[in-house]
């Protein structure tokens, strides 16, 4: 695919690079590259002894990514990973002065606004919903093996999908017939499972079961807390971690992940002395997310559920 084509508007993109305190001569991770917008911005504040890693699962935001950031190509090093990886990525680079990671998480524009990667509710295409389209685990797997109490313990979970039983019912009883193969296939199904009422108004009736299974299939929470962990062994202190989620899944994860790395000692309250020896090794620099202004939201609508969170790193791990 050209990478002409690619569009992605990065979100919260001022607030990302204040929030990084970008250091000139340090190492910085783009744990999910996509375009290269926030990339940009922090390659152009590197100086030429420093490095910038770009990671990401799709090879067209690499592809693209590379276009964005030519005038750079003598400060970045592009890894084609899961930003679960970052760990040995760091490892494998012999990276001893991580400054700053960043990790835009969920989707991007370009992913949903093809069609044929089977994203999209609004586009008729072959259930795929592979972000790295080398990946064995597609949608239409999702769809036509599970068993029903499988399905309907995704939805529920990772959409929280109030009518998963039902729709998780219907889809079985439809396979049972002839294979799910397309994305409208699936949303006339999801439609005709929920009761009248709920498809009244409020989001697309698809909206939070394409959600679970994309979730599923790339696995998408499982690299959240093991990537931030990484990040946070690696980082020098004063490094920081900055966080953008869209849904509360994903929020979640990186609130709760923050939480644990920035508390100190678990013992009891009644020991009269510390025996766990745990410290904490982030500072929350971010108590409660950061939301986009409203001007960024009247540019780009899709940035309306978007969360900044941001951790510093104190001490390193023991």
């Amino acid at each position: 695919m050209e990478t002409n084509v690619f569009s992605h508007k990065p979100v919260l993109l001022s607030e990302c690079i204040e929030g990084l305190c970008i250091r000139p001569d340090y190492t910085y991770v783009d744990c999910t590259t996509g375009g290269g917008g926030h990339s940009y911005e922090i390659a152009k504040r590197l100086s030429g002894n420093a490095r910038l890693i770009c990671l990401d699962r799709d090879t067209d935001a690499l592809s693209a990514a590379r276009e964005k950031l030519k005038d750079f190509l003598d400060r970045i090093t592009f890894v084609h990973t899961n930003f679960s990886d970052i760990g040995s990525v760091l490892n494998d680079l012999h990276i001893g002065n991580l400054g700053g990671v960043l990790a835009d998480l969920g989707c991007s524009s370009y992913q949903f606004d093809t069609p044929e990667r089977g994203f999209s509710y609004m586009h008729d295409a072959p259930l795929d919903m592979r972000m790295d389209t080398d990946g064995g685990l597609t949608a239409y797997d999702v769809v036509n093996t599970y068993e029903e109490a499988a399905l309907q313990r995704i939805l529920y979970e990772y959409g929280e999908e109030k009518f998963a039983p039902k729709i998780a019912r219907e889809i079985v009883r439809a396979r049972e017939i002839k294979p799910i193969e397309t994305t409208f296939e699936l949303v006339e199904l999801i439609k005709g499972a929920m009761p009248t009422a709920a498809k009244i108004g409020g989001p697309h009736p698809a909206k939070r079961t394409f959600q679970a299974i994309r979730i599923e299939v790339n696995h998408e929470l499982d690299a959240i807390s093991p990537a931030l962990k990484a990040a946070a062994e690696h980082m020098v202190p004063g490094g920081r971690i900055a966080v953008i989620s869209f849904h509360s899944l994903e929020d979640r994860c990186v609130k709760n992940t923050f939480a644990e790395l920035s508390r100190g000692c678990t013992c009891p309250r009644d020991f009269p002395v510390c025996v766990c020896g745990k410290k904490p090794i982030v500072n929350l620099i971010t108590r409660k997310p950061i939301l986009p202004s409203d001007e960024e939201l009247e540019e780009n609508p899709r940035a309306r559920s978007a969360k900044l969170r941001i951790a510093e790193k104190i001490q390193p791990l023991t």
